[in-house]
């Protein structure tokens, strides 16, 4: 399987935030760039993986606070930063298969939020992984997931 391509992605460090690295695709026109705005991921000294957006306005529900959608394709692309991180370093070609989310907080728009995951279980072609969103102390919502490893499709 294919490791994510430098043509396509961005992953290098981010100078902005030291120990960091950029998660982003080069064409901002794409879902991550167009409604995520600027992710960023490492891992922490537990070896857990994080994932990092900064909400914006943009980002908000009627209630004023981060709508559960953003939230929700945070923990998606969490799944895959994770594979690429702690995994076997192979984030695509994958899937998500599943994607169980106990929400259990609100989102605040004035700080990052984070989604903390580890790998419960990695096999050939599938990978489970669980996790929290967080927000300093704060849990927004608790998540497991399951990615299926996809194999490239051979061209004519």
């Amino acid at each position: 399987m294919a490791r994510l391509s430098d043509e396509i992605f961005e992953h290098g460090p981010d100078p902005e935030n030291p120990g960091w690295r950029h998660w982003n695709l080069k064409d901002q026109t794409l879902f991550n760039g167009a409604v995520m705005g600027k992710l960023i991921t490492r891992v922490d000294d537990d070896g857990k993986a994080r994932l990092r957006m900064f909400p914006e306005r943009r980002h908000e529900n009627l209630q004023g606070i981060v709508h559960g959608a953003v939230t929700l394709s945070l923990i998606d692309i969490s799944l895959f930063t994770t594979m690429h991180t702690i995994g076997s370093g192979n984030a695509g070609p994958s899937v998500t298969l599943e994607l169980s989310t106990q929400f259990v907080g609100a989102g605040q728009v004035d700080r990052p939020l984070d989604a903390v995951c580890e790998i419960v279980r990695e096999t050939g072609s599938m990978v489970f992984v669980r996790g929290a969103v967080e927000q300093d102390d704060h849990i927004v919502a608790s998540f497991s997931g399951i990615v299926k490893k996809m194999k490239r499709r051979a061209t004519p």
